[in-house]
């Protein structure tokens, strides 16, 4: 599946704001963001005036970098959004929320989504009980994520085992930090999502 390649600090310069794609790095004096926050390319510092239709696409390209998606990907979660009862945008974000990597993550056993991602597709988690390669499963109340007991030993696993010990899980979470475990408990709410997303122009972006 493609996947976007170039430097994640690029990305935070397009939109503007800090996506934390990199960990650590985003909250330290090396972030790139701090040092140059205009949009890349040769007409980036210039001042330019957005348009509604210009806001709407930026909040839309923030939210599906920030969670790591693609855009066929990101066009499907928003079809299962409006299918939904409740307000699209906060339901497009939950769903997000609830993708398998963004769980490794809040849980703290990464530093970042892309990390998360690479952990899953690794095959370094199991998902109640079973090996799981997938990121994008959605996980729902009840479920159970792990470290696989064969990963345990891993330098890198043990390295990301004392990152958790520092990290506050969202409360719909509960993570048990000595066995690197974390269930479920119950759907994420808005209010879980710790981005300022202003979801409703994304939502009158696809619905043109």
């Amino acid at each position: 599946m493609a996947r976007y390649t170039g430097p994640s600090c690029k990305l935070c310069r397009r939109e503007g704001t800090k996506l934390f794609l990199k960990g650590e790095r985003c909250t330290s004096g090396k972030c790139a963001f701090d040092h140059r926050s205009t949009a890349p390319g040769q007409h980036g510092a210039a001042r330019k005036k957005v348009e509604e239709y210009g806001k709407q696409l930026r909040e839309k390209q923030k939210a599906r970098r920030y969670y790591g998606v693609l855009e066929r990907q990101f066009v499907k979660y928003y079809e299962m959004a409006e299918a939904q009862e409740g307000m699209t945008g906060e339901n497009l974000l939950i769903l997000l929320e609830r993708r398998l990597d963004n769980v490794v993550y809040r849980m703290g056993m990464a530093a970042s989504r892309k990390e998360a991602r690479q952990l899953v597709l690794h095959a370094h988690f199991t998902l109640n009980g079973k090996k799981v390669a997938i990121p994008s499963l959605l996980v729902k109340p009840g479920d159970v994520i792990a470290v696989r007991e064969s990963s345990r030993d891993s330098a890198k696993v043990k390295e990301l085992a004392e990152l958790l010990q520092s990290v506050v899980a969202p409360k719909w979470l509960d993570v048990d930090k000595a066995n690197l475990t974390c269930k479920v408990l119950n759907m994420p709410e808005r209010a879980d999502v710790d981005f300022p997303f202003e979801e409703q122009l994304i939502v009158e972006l696809y619905s043109k």
